[in-house]
């Protein structure tokens, strides 16, 4: 169940947690990604503990291991949390990467898996399996012809204490649930398997209501995480998952697995980049509806169009309901979860500029600097206070409004990034539609 009003006490055991981002080496991220750099702004944006990604590149592990101090218990025991410190001042991380499986089950697969794992010895063997499969030193993100099920196998027989997580399960392409070239049900995918996995990642382009459409994830537990491809706050943290605070990975997986963990952040579903169906080259999207109508096919250039994460899960909430009455229902209630948009984007939907722009830095570091960090912008602090501390009223009302998903965005699509809206009037969204240069249905 949605909820964006948690009460401050409640929050004084929260852990936020981002344990899915990648490193420098995988494809099409930032170049200035390292330790030191995820801290800082992990710390800004509110983050209590990040995953480290990208585990299985040598050059990133190797860097792992020269700048994280692995936090000992009381019996002097590695506890699998990672400390980095500068200044006296530590941030927590855990060892995290996500795996890339390519291969054929009846047709073409594609699936990519969070990996969480219990330490950097536990990562060096995973790495030694993996070099017997192929090569790890071209991507972050490595590509192998391993099922999932194969694959989630080799990784029990190495450490029960691993978790395998389906990363962005409704992704088109690289979900398990993609409707490229996913499966229809985790059994499906994982077969013998499906015993130990424990959790999905719902993606930017779902969220936990959503995801209760589906039966088969009743015992399954719905965790959120950014993927994020850089260490800017308007990407890292964008999605996370709250625990109550710990100080071991054991107590981390113990949550996910038994599902005591508190709950997630998550963007409006909107706000991903393949919620809606369409074509990215001829600036089309549509709702599941109007696909429908279109047979499947786009009006311009005749081929089919990307089916996109809303359209997917109504399509398997209706294969696997035995009911058309409740067929696109949520089935059953899901943790508590809060739907937030960065605050870069609130921050450009006030000032009318972009999210890098020099204005908009300028207001987000100011408010960083009253308040502390942007978790506590988005969530916790009053009207009052922004009022004592002169912000803008304006700017106000829109935090507030994003701290009630109230405002409403236009669907991203086909690898397009949704756009959040000024205003609901049809003005407004008109201007934003045309300036997309994009035709929405």
């Amino acid at each position: 169940m949605a909820e964006n009003n948690p009460e401050p006490n409640q929050k004084r055991n929260w852990m936020i947690a981002d344990l899915h981002i990648h490193s420098r080496f995988s494809r099409a991220c930032s170049k200035k990604i390292n330790i030191p750099n995820l801290a800082k702004w992990g710390k800004i944006k509110g983050l209590d503990l990040i995953g480290t990604g990208d585990f299985s590149h040598p050059i990133w592990i190797k860097e792992l291991k020269e700048t994280l101090v692995e936090k000992k218990d009381e019996s002097g025991e590695g506890t699998g949390i990672y400390f980095y410190e500068k200044d006296n001042d530590r941030f927590k991380f855990i060892i995290t990467g996500e795996i890339s499986l390519i291969y054929t089950q009846g047709h073409g697969r594609k699936a990519h898996l969070v990996l969480l794992i219990p330490n950097i010895q536990t990562a060096e063997k995973i790495n030694s399996y993996l070099d017997t499969k192929g090569r790890r030193d071209y991507d972050g993100r490595p590509i192998f012809k391993i099922s999932c099920e194969e694959f989630t196998k080799d990784m029990m027989n190495i450490s029960k204490d691993i978790e395998v997580i389906p990363a962005h399960i409704w992704t088109p392409y690289f979900g398990v649930f993609g409707s490229m070239s996913g499966f229809d049900s985790l059994k499906e995918a994982f077969g013998e398997q499906l015993e130990n996995i424990h959790a999905i990642e719902t993606g930017i382009s779902s969220d936990p209501h959503m995801n209760a459409k589906i039966s088969e994830l009743k015992k399954i537990a719905i965790v959120s995480f950014s993927d994020s491809h850089s260490f800017w706050p308007y990407r890292l943290g964008r999605e996370a998952t709250i625990f109550k605070k710990s100080d071991s990975y054991k107590d981390i997986i113990k949550q996910i697995r038994e599902r005591t963990f508190i709950g997630t952040i998550e963007t409006d579903p909107a706000y991903g980049k393949y919620h809606f169906d369409g074509h990215r080259k001829c600036g089309f999207s549509c709702s599941p509806e109007k696909t429908k109508e279109l047979k499947g096919i786009c009006p311009k250039c005749r081929k089919s169009l990307t089916l996109g994460v809303d359209y997917r899960v109504e399509d398997l909430a209706h294969k696997h309901s035995e009911s058309d009455e409740v067929a696109g229902k949520p089935l059953f209630d899901t943790k508590k979860y809060y739907t937030l948009l960065p605050l870069h984007e609130i921050i450009s939907l006030h000032t009318g500029v972009g999210m890098q722009s020099k204005t908009v830095w300028k207001i987000y570091n100011d408010l960083i600097e009253k308040f502390g960090n942007e978790f506590n912008v988005l969530l916790d602090v009053s009207r009052e206070e922004f009022i004592e501390k002169g912000v803008e009223p304006k700017l106000i009302g829109l935090i507030l409004k994003n701290r009630s998903a109230n405002i409403r965005v236009n669907p991203g699509y086909d690898g397009v990034y949704g756009e959040a809206l000024v205003e609901s009037t049809s003005e407004n969204k008109e201007a934003i539609s045309t300036s997309s240069q994009k035709t929405l249905f």
